[in-house]
């Protein structure tokens, strides 16, 4: 799926991530990307996103826990560093995290 590309998978795959999981512009992934060593363009961040977009979530849906048609979502109060976050949990009836957000 990755050859004959310049870069390693690793960084296509962080790159596709970045754009999916905080929906930034390419622009920013380009910033975010160069902070950490890698010098791309935001138009090849443009054409991996459209060229394996796809296949990344084909597998992660392969790897995706299957979920119970019943869950439920717990909220509560937790402390982090001191401060407290609201914490939100999905759970199945057999007690198995499903998703979770921390917030402030």
């Amino acid at each position: 799926m990755y050859k004959h590309h310049r870069y390693p998978h690793i960084i296509i795959q962080q790159a596709v991530y970045f754009k999916f999981r905080f929906s930034l512009c390419y622009r920013d992934i380009e910033e975010l990307m160069a902070i950490r060593g890698v010098k791309v363009d935001h138009s090849t961040i443009q054409r991996w996103v459209f060229k394996f977009s796809k296949g990344i979530e084909k597998n992660m849906n392969i790897r995706k826990k299957l979920v119970i048609d019943s869950w439920r979502l717990d909220e509560t109060y937790i402390k982090v560093a001191g401060k407290d976050r609201y914490l939100y949990l999905a759970v199945d009836k057999q007690g198995n995290t499903i998703d979770f957000l921390l917030t402030k």
